[in-house]
C-alpha cells in the first residue's frame, strides 16, 4: 500500500475504483503529467473483482504499448460456442476462425481479474500515478454544488482534489448516495454466480478441444441455463481453471424458487454441460450485480469536479450474443481521463469544461453499441417465455424429428419438423412477427 505523508492539495485527480475503467482513466491521465491518486478499497486491484468472462484488449495494448506482452493473459480466445438448452437438451453452434489463433487474436483473451487488474495498476504506477489499497470511499466532498474530494474510511479521512473519477463498479453506492445517478430498477441489473474450479491444464484441453495457449468461451441460454430467466450460463477456460456461472435478472431471481447458488448447481448438472465440469476443486466462489440497463440507463456522465465511467455508468452490453464490458470500461476512462487532462489545463472543473468525455462517449462505438441494443432487454423480457422456454423444447423435438429413422421418407419428418417449429411460433403469422423482431439481434 502506497502512502504520502499528506494527500490534500497534491492530486489534480481521484480516481474511485483501481478496475479497468478506473486504471484506465489513472494511466490515461498520469501519462499526461497529472498527479493521479487512485483509490481501492480491495487488498489489491482485482481482489473484489467478480469476473467469468472475457478481456477485449484494443485500447489496453495502445496504452501499455511494449508492456503489453508482459500483461498476464490466461488463454486467446479461439473459440466461441452458442447452446440452447432445454431441461435435458442442447442446440449449439460453434465458431473457430483460423485467423483467431494468429496475433493479436481478435484482442479477445480469458484472464484472471486479479492478476490482470494488479498488472494494469502497476501500469498507471510506472506513469506517475500513486495507488492506496484497503481503502474505502465512503462519501463524496462538496464546496456548494463542486465536488472538490472523497472522504474515506482512513484515519486522515477527507482527501482533496480538484477533480473525482468515480469507477466504482456496478455496486456505485456512493454516486448513488451523492445524487449522481439513480437505482436501476431490478428488472435492468443482473445478478451473477460464479465458481472456479481448478484441473490440470491437460484436461482443460481434452475437454474442450484446445491447444496450448488458445481458448473457449461456451454462453448457454434456455430454461436449462438459467431457468427459464432472461439471463444465461456460461464457461470460460483459463490455464488450469474453468470459470463456471450463471447470470440473470433481479426481478426473474425473486420469482425462481431457487436460490442463485442452486441455479449454478443445476446448470452444472445439466446433460450437456456435466461432463464438461466434472472433477475439479473449488478454489473461488462470488456474486456480483450486473447493470444491464443499456443506453437508457446511462446517467449524466459529468459533473462540476466529477465524471462516472465503466460498470457504475452502466456501459455494458449483454445482449446474448456480443457479452462485452471489459472494453468499454476501458475506453470510457480513457476518454474521460483525456477530458479530465484538458479541463485541468485550462485552469476548470466544471461540467461545462468536461463535456468532452460524454461528446466523444457518444460518438464513439460504446454508445453507438448500447443504443444500437437498447431495445433488447424489454424485447427479452417480453418474449421471454418463447425465447428461454419453447423455442429450446420446440428446437429439440424439432431436431428429434428430422433426423428420426424408421421407414418414412425424409420429406415426410421435414416437413413435421418445420410444423413443429411453426406452431411454437405461433404459426406463419406469428413466425413472420417474430422474425421481424428479431432482425435486429443480427444487424
Amino acid at each position: 500500500m502506497t502512502e504520502r505523508p499528506n494527500f490534500d492539495d497534491y492530486f489534480d485527480a481521484i480516481v474511485v475504483g483501481a478496475g479497468l475503467a478506473g486504471s484506465a482513466a489513472a494511466l490515461t491521465m498520469a501519462q499526461q503529467d497529472l498527479e493521479v491518486l487512485l483509490i481501492e478499497r480491495g487488498n489489491y486491484p482485482g481482489a473484489k473483482n467478480v469476473f467469468g468472462g472475457t478481456m477485449y484488449t484494443p485500447r489496453i495494448r495502445e496504452l501499455t504499448g511494449e508492456g503489453f506482452e508482459d500483461a498476464p493473459v490466461e488463454r486467446h480466445l479461439g473459440t466461441k460456442r452458442f447452446g440452447l438448452l432445454s431441461t435435458e437438451d442442447e442446440t449449439a453452434m460453434s465458431i473457430k476462425p483460423g485467423q483467431w489463433q494468429e496475433s493479436p487474436h481478435n484482442d479477445t483473451y480469458t484472464v484472471l481479474r486479479g492478476n490482470f487488474d494488479e498488472w494494469f495498476a502497476d501500469q498507471a504506477i510506472e506513469a506517475g500515478a500513486t495507488l492506496i489499497t484497503e481503502t474505502t470511499v465512503t462519501d463524496l466532498v462538496r464546496e456548494g454544488e463542486s465536488i472538490v474530494g472523497v472522504e474515506t474510511d482512513r484515519p486522515d479521512g477527507t482527501i482533496h482534489a480538484p477533480m473525482v473519477v468515480l469507477a466504482e463498479g456496478g455496486n456505485s453506492l456512493v454516486s448513488e448516495a451523492a445524487d449522481l445517478k439513480e437505482t436501476d430498477p431490478p428488472e435492468k441489473v443482473a445478478i451473477g454466480v460464479k465458481e472456479v474450479r481448478k484441473y490440470d491444464r491437460e484436461t482443460i484441453e481434452e475437454r474442450f478441444g484446445l491447444g496450448e495457449d488458445d481458448g473457449a468461451a461456451y454462453h448457454y441460454f434456455g430454461e436449462g441455463a438459467c431457468g427459464g430467466g432472461v439471463g444465461g450460463g456460461f464457461i470460460y477456460t483459463n490455464k488450469r481453471t474453468l470459470a463456471i456461472g450463471v447470470a440473470y435478472t433481479i426481478s426473474d431471481a425473486i420469482e425462481d424458487d431457487r436460490k442463485p447458488d442452486e441455479l449454478l448447481s443445476d446448470f452444472k448438472e445439466h446433460p450437456a454441460v456435466a461432463p464438461l465440469v466434472k472433477g475439479g476443486r473449488v478454489v473461488e466462489y462470488s456474486a456480483k450485480s450486473i447493470p444491464e440497463g443499456g443506453a437508457s440507463s446511462v446517467p449524466e456522465l459529468a459533473h462540476d469536479g466529477a465524471v462516472i465511467i465503466g460498470d457504475a455508468a452502466s456501459l455494458l452490453l449483454n445482449n446474448g450474443i456480443h457479452l462485452e464490458g471489459t472494453n468499454m470500461a476501458v475506453e470510457s476512462g480513457y476518454l474521460a481521463g483525456n477530458a479530465i487532462v484538458e479541463a485541468i489545463q485550462a485552469g476548470r472543473t466544471d461540467a461545462a469544461a468536461l463535456q468532452s468525455y460524454p461528446e466523444e462517449l457518444e460518438s464513439s462505438y460504446v454508445m453507438e453499441n448500447l443504443q444500437n441494443y437498447d431495445w433488447f432487454s424489454d424485447f427479452a423480457h417480453d418474449e421471454k417465455q418463447f425465447l428461454f422456454q419453447q423455442l429450446p423444447k420446440a428446437l429439440t423435438e424439432a431436431e428429434l424429428e428430422f433426423f428420426k429413422q424408421d421407414y418414412e421418407p425424409k420429406e415426410t419428418h421435414a416437413k413435421r419438423a418445420k410444423n413443429m417449429l411453426l406452431r411454437a411460433a405461433g404459426g406463419w403469422t406469428g413466425a413472420a412477427k417474430k422474425a421481424w423482431k428479431y432482425r435486429k439481434l443480427l444487424s
